[in-house]
């Protein structure tokens, strides 16, 4: 597990998304602009299909020290030695998961309300993606809309690093990193783009842009 992980611009990988481009492809375009964290969510592949992609991305990944995180898929994530595994509320207990993993991998956990991310943090959860923050299509069995205050009610109630997740956009970035996001999650507006490169580039300014005014304000009082 890296020591230090950059929750910052989280990429989010869904090949019915990326046009004619392969996710390899999306991938590495997307961290040279900026995308410091990367998870494989490929819900359509079959195991044999997601562990060869995990492989490929995860080559990459290592000669740039940026984590890969695998979606749902606790056997997978052993299987590529990946830096972790995401799950859901619908997916394996996260004690169970930790029980497994022990302290080798990253575990992240998906939280909709303040009770669920407690709970993730004390069921052994290295961080938290929130969300929906926004209305988002790319997932049609989301939870309703939570808005960026619950990224801050959640924040101000755990330790660990929160992510916000859910149609996330340049345009509306820089609302969940003020309301004390350490990083968002993005699927469409990196993997859809038709240059994931300058849209990661584009997103990575306006997080750092806005973290470096929320540590002005808190320096300042």
């Amino acid at each position: 597990m890296p020591e230090a992980i950059d929750y910052s611009l989280y990429l989010i990988s869904d090949k019915r998304l990326s046009k004619e481009k392969t996710i390899l492809e999306v991938v590495k375009k997307a961290v040279h602009g900026g995308v410091t964290i990367v998870q494989l969510r490929e819900k359509s592949s079959s195991t044999k299909e997601f562990i060869l992609q995990a492989l490929c991305v995860k080559e990459f990944l290592n000669t740039h020290k940026i984590p890969l995180i695998i979606n749902d898929r606790v056997d997978v994530a052993m299987a590529v030695h990946a830096n972790g595994v995401h799950l859901g509320q619908n997916d394996m207990p996260l004690k169970m998961a930790r029980n497994i993993l022990k302290n080798s991998m990253i575990l992240g956990a998906s939280a909709h309300s303040v009770r669920e991310a407690i709970e993730a943090e004390a069921s052994g959860a290295d961080y938290i993606g929130v969300g929906p923050v926004f209305p988002t299509t790319t997932k049609k069995d989301t939870n309703p809309v939570c808005g960026p205050e619950e990224v801050l009610s959640i924040k101000k109630c755990v330790k660990i690093p929160v992510v916000g997740i859910g149609g996330i956009s340049k345009e509306n970035a820089h609302r969940v990193i003020k309301h004390g996001a350490d990083g968002i999650a993005v699927v469409s507006a990196i993997v859809a783009a038709n240059d994931p490169e300058k849209e990661a580039g584009i997103l990575k300014s306006i997080i750092d842009k806005e973290k470096t005014k929320l540590k002005q304000k808190y320096l300042t009082g």
